[in-house]
């Protein structure tokens, strides 16, 4: 049994539902379990995440995926107080060969949401883990990929509600995220 866990913040809800979409993906994989993680607000203190359970959860990962929506060109301030708290399992190298994948949203096309999957590029290389990339071609028919990323998992959301963005399409894509960290996690087991 492999073990993925999706640690995301969202603010609006349409991260959370591209969150789950992953976690779709990555439940799909025969012999994955999966941790829906969501960093919430009680979570943070004067700026500083303290669920120490939280982190302690994805020491036991095989597979960690990030997400959060960008923000003026970069991760909510909400994922960087999580980051910040890892410097634990950073410095014990708990997470040293862990796969680690990232997905984002944001209101425009572009947005500057690489910026966001190169933050938690950054952060998954300073703990010593693998990044797995998307993986898919862009702009393929059925919508997959539509933005173009191969860092990770990119959608677009402006103020529509969560029922309507992100969109079928780019749920499409997080799901093929969740389900080819979860393969390549069994591969590695």
């Amino acid at each position: 049994m492999s073990i993925v866990s999706i640690i995301y913040f969202s603010g609006a809800g349409h991260t959370a539902k591209l969150a789950e979409s992953v976690e779709k993906g990555a439940a799909s994989v025969n012999g994955t379990s999966t941790n829906l993680i969501s960093i919430k607000g009680e979570d943070i203190v004067n700026g500083r995440y303290i669920n120490e359970g939280i982190v302690n959860m994805l020491d036991e990962s095989d597979a960690i995926i990030f997400g959060a929506p960008t923000y003026m060109s970069g991760s909510a301030a909400q994922f960087k107080a999580f980051a910040d708290a890892t410097v634990g399992s950073w410095f014990s190298q708990k997470w040293k060969d862990k796969l680690a994948a990232g997905f984002t949203i944001s209101g425009a096309p572009s947005g500057d949401k690489l910026a966001t999957l190169q933050f938690f590029q950054a952060f998954a290389m300073s703990h010593s883990m693998l990044w797995v990339s998307l993986g898919e071609l862009p702009g393929q028919p059925n919508g997959i990929n539509r933005l173009g990323s191969w860092v990770g998992a990119m959608a677009q959301a402006g103020q529509e509600p969560t029922n309507e963005a992100p969109n079928a399409e780019d749920k499409l894509t997080a799901e093929g995220l969740g389900a080819r960290v979860a393969s390549l996690a069994l591969k590695m087991k």
